[in-house]
């Protein structure tokens, strides 16, 4: 991969980031107008799901065959389990935490899950051994937390 191929796709990485970010404000805020999570949440979701619809469309994407649906694993259906999960304390916690915190620990969380996956080698991540750099980082990332908090 070329330097201007990375800097493409560090560009768009980091929209993706301060998109989660304000995604969080804005599901918060809508939490505040409905006084409901659920519904900003289910709002949030239907908002994002008919964006992949556009998506799809204008991608020109084919129907996924009937083969390829049937050997996937079960798990493989659950991420929208997750990112709901992912919403809802986004939805909650922003308002109690501020943005900086929650996101702070969020990335804390995504860097644990993130060793765990790479030692395990689960749902086909490349297979990387925890080791002293990587608990390191995952350390500072907690002192991070802890200075953005104080």
């Amino acid at each position: 991969m070329g330097l201007v191929e990375f800097m493409g796709l560090a560009a768009f990485a980091v929209i993706g980031g301060g998109a989660i970010v304000f995604q969080a404000a804005v599901n918060a805020d809508l939490r505040a107008a409905l006084n409901s999570a659920s519904w900003a949440a289910l709002i949030s979701y239907t908002g994002g799901a008919l964006a992949m619809v556009v998506f799809v469309v204008l991608s020109r994407s084919s129907w996924p065959a009937a083969a390829d649906l049937a050997k996937t694993s079960w798990l493989s259906w659950t991420g929208g389990l997750f990112g709901a999960v992912y919403v809802v304390a986004a939805i909650l916690l922003l308002p109690k935490l501020g943005a900086t915190t929650l996101l702070a620990l969020f990335v804390a969380g995504q860097m644990v899950m993130s060793v765990v996956l790479d030692h395990y080698g689960i749902l086909g991540v490349p297979q990387h051994a925890i080791d002293l750099p990587r608990l390191i980082g995952c350390g500072l990332l907690v002192v991070a937390v802890v200075l953005i908090r104080v």
